[in-house]
């Protein structure tokens, strides 16, 4: 962080992904005042000691900031200081207590990466003054979050709003957390040599050879794009949302995803009213779990 560009009043927003930190310090009012993007390798606790080397250098030049807030993937613990569930992979999250362990003098609220990118949309993104919304992140698997009535959904584990996880097709195999045809399974990018039988391992391949004319690549995308307007269109008569929020790699195919899209929902979205969802690509990019964690704080 460079301390001639912050000010007096900054509030902190870290993001730990899988292989890299983002973290922005931002205004009350949400302008961004500078940002950072640091790899790690997954082995030996290095993004924590990474975290750790951030915050003490901001700490040095400016001293603590008003606020500091940190999203991570997995299920965030009730008292929000910790992530209490994440098998697998960041050994050492589970239960690390931020505060502790930044030797913070003020509580540091966690909060779930995709609850956080969602947060961060509606504060300064896509989603700017919704109250009724979800987001969608298309990658490697499909994430998602939910927000109801002005609230992130996150229910009595804080598992609510893993919307990849919602079933398709009972005969499929099952996903990551046993859910037989997931919408994850449907169009995320790790499916999809299995789906084309080998013949892809990207979804950016899959898309640029349907754009080509090539008929499999074709009625393969457009089965993957049905599958996630099902998804979408099942979400929208749980939810009642102003608009769909959509990010990730494979959002950012253009035309060739949106277009089909919205003809694939056209004839199977319910419009009281006529009124029709929005679909709306997100904005925010790599920094809006950042953005999110450094508004969670501020609010908590």
């Amino acid at each position: 962080m460079n301390p001639s560009h912050l000010g007096n009043s900054v509030h902190l927003g870290i993001d730990l992904g899988g292989s890299s930190i983002k973290a922005v310090a931002v205004t009350a009012e949400g302008e961004l005042l500078d940002h950072r993007s640091i790899p790690f390798e997954d082995r030996d606790r290095q993004w924590a000691h990474r975290i750790r080397d951030l915050v003490c250098e901001f700490r040095h030049a400016r001293g603590w900031p008003v606020s500091l807030g940190l999203s991570a993937p997995g299920l965030a613990s009730r008292e929000g200081r910790s992530i209490a569930h994440m098998p697998g992979r960041l050994i050492g999250l589970e239960g690390l207590d931020w505060a502790r362990f930044l030797e913070s003098p003020h509580p540091i609220p966690v909060l779930n990466d995709a609850h956080a990118a969602l947060l961060g949309e509606v504060w300064m993104g896509a989603a700017r003054g919704l109250r009724d919304v979800f987001m969608l992140t298309l990658g490697t698997g499909v994430g998602g979050a939910a927000m109801v009535d002005g609230h992130l959904l996150r229910g009595h584990l804080g598992r609510a709003g893993h919307l990849g996880h919602i079933t398709l097709d009972l005969r499929a195999p099952l996903d990551d957390v046993g859910t037989p045809g997931s919408l994850e399974m449907a169009i995320g990018n790790k499916t999809v040599s299995a789906r084309s039988q080998g013949r892809y391992t990207s979804t950016e391949a899959l898309v640029r050879d349907a754009r080509g004319g090539d008929r499999h690549a074709r009625e393969l995308w457009q089965a993957s794009v049905a599958s996630l307007a099902v998804g979408i269109n099942s979400l929208i008569n749980v939810l009642d949302p102003e608009a769909v929020i959509l990010g990730g790699g494979i959002a950012k195919a253009g035309p060739d995803l949106w277009e089909p899209l919205r003809q694939a929902l056209e004839p199977l979205e319910w419009r009281p009213l006529g009124s029709r969802v929005p679909l709306i690509p997100a904005v925010l990019g790599d920094l809006a779990g950042a953005y999110g964690a450094a508004r969670h704080a501020m609010t908590h």
